[in-house]
């Protein structure tokens, strides 16, 4: 299968200019328009303000007086301060030891499958929560019932095996097997082979607004 080039770049450094007031606010006023469903030329209407100026606005390119950001924060219903959220806000990251996670108990979990959360990041500037567990499929482990939950999710197997069913489909899993999937349809072991089995399952979902 032929490779597709990503749109990011794993590897890039971030320039000087991402840590800049304009860009954090530009970042902000953009993503406020899009909430609100509004193109820039809608936008330029309701402010008075020129395309060519809302445009340097959320590209950074310009500083923006107080006046307006307070005309922005108007026609957007924003509060004038979520403008510098990014700018200010810290970015956490979670450092879990091996054994150290802590184990879960999640809804319709059954007999003999361990959960062990291995870290997490409540709100955050991607406005993305992710979720990364460790499960672990012990001989006593009951069949499962199928989860349904918002979100991606991504399944690594590490070790043992199962046959995994996402909706009308089911995957066999072995080590180095990936399985990524909406995590809407009904999913989860539907036979477990090879025990005991071990899979990363990382969950990703949209922060509550």
């Amino acid at each position: 299968m032929a490779a597709t080039p990503l749109s990011q770049n794993p590897h890039r450094l971030s320039d000087d200019r991402e840590n800049v007031l304009e860009v954090a606010i530009g970042r902000e006023v953009r993503a406020f328009r899009r909430q609100k469903g509004l193109t820039v030329a809608e936008l330029a209407r309701m402010t008075g303000l020129s395309i060519g100026m809302l445009s340097k606005i959320e590209n950074g390119n310009t500083s923006p007086s107080l006046t307006t950001l307070q005309t922005l924060a108007h026609a957007l219903s924003a509060p004038l301060t979520s403008f510098f959220r990014r700018f200010e806000e810290s970015r956490a990251a979670v450092h879990t030891k091996a054994g150290e996670g802590v184990e879960m108990e999640r809804e319709g979990t059954r007999a003999g499958h361990q959960y062990n959360l291995l870290g997490h990041i409540g709100a955050n500037a991607s406005g993305v929560v992710v979720e990364p567990y460790l499960i672990t499929l012990s001989e006593q482990s009951d069949i499962f019932p199928t989860f349904q939950h918002d979100g991606i999710e991504m399944l690594y197997m590490l070790e043992g095996e199962v046959d995994y069913r996402h909706g009308d489909d089911v995957y066999p899993l072995k080590p180095g097997d990936t399985l990524f999937f909406d995590a809407d349809a009904p999913h989860g072991p539907e036979v477990l082979v090879k025990l005991p089995a071990r899979y990363l399952s990382v969950i990703s979902y949209p922060q509550a607004g």
